[in-house]
């Protein structure tokens, strides 16, 4: 079972993810929340469940329509770790540019 890291800069896009469900007026903010961070249970076992994209990172899809967000990963074979790097929600156009980077692991 691999060992789950969630980078500190996910509190930036939580912070964002939970300011846009208030101005949209959404019940329980928190529960959406949880159901993202326990989306990334899945990893544990499938480390490459997401779709590839540049640089060995993946995206994990989670939930759909207006619930729906997508995960930056990357997984380290040699420490058997899924770095959890970004979340954002599926409408948006794109990660930080902290994300584009070669800077985290």
């Amino acid at each position: 079972m691999s060992r789950i890291e969630l980078a500190p800069e996910l509190r930036e896009d939580f912070d964002r993810i939970l300011d846009h469900l208030a101005d949209s007026e959404v019940e329980n903010p928190e529960l959406r929340i949880r159901e993202i961070v326990n989306a990334f249970d899945v990893l544990e076992h499938n480390r490459r469940i997401g779709r590839p994209v540049a640089k060995g990172k993946r995206e994990l899809v989670i939930g759909r329509r207006s619930h729906g967000y997508i995960a930056l990963y990357r997984y380290i074979a040699e420490i058997d770790t899924v770095f959890v790097l970004a979340i954002r929600s599926q409408r948006e156009a794109g990660y930080a540019e902290r994300e584009l980077g070669t800077k985290a692991p």
